[in-house]
């Protein structure tokens, strides 16, 4: 349980490194051409940017706390925050009719799931 608990941060935080990266740095324009992209035309910079920085947090929140035994719990907080992240993802990509990038969205609302149910529960760090 704990290494499948170990992937699924892992692959959560690579995949909000990745977005985090994009929106933060990548600029609007460029990120409103790409596939999937098309809400970030309707935004403004600061918005997207924002996002972008919560994105690498979240990325540091699902690792390194347990990798570093510091207030490991933030982990499964993060996971649940990741949660809320999907949700309104889904929401979005489903406004603008990209239900694939929406169910690529739900894939990562359960990973993050599981990953909370996990450490808030059977292998938590405190047990």
């Amino acid at each position: 349980m704990n290494t499948a608990l170990w992937i699924a941060a892992g692959l959560l935080a690579a995949v909000a490194l990745t977005g985090g990266v994009s929106k933060t740095f990548v600029p609007r324009q460029k990120l409103a051409a790409t596939p999937g992209g098309a809400w970030t035309g309707e935004r403004g910079d600061g918005f997207v940017r924002t996002l972008g920085v919560l994105e690498l947090l979240a990325a540091a929140g699902l690792v390194l706390p347990a990798a570093l035994g510091i207030v490991p719990v933030l982990v499964p907080v993060t996971a649940a925050c990741w949660v809320l992240l999907m949700i309104g993802a889904m929401r979005t990509h489903l406004r603008h009719g990209e239900a694939k990038f929406a169910a690529l969205n739900l894939t990562y609302l359960a990973v993050a799931v599981f990953l909370a149910w996990g450490r808030f529960g059977p292998a938590s760090f405190t047990a």
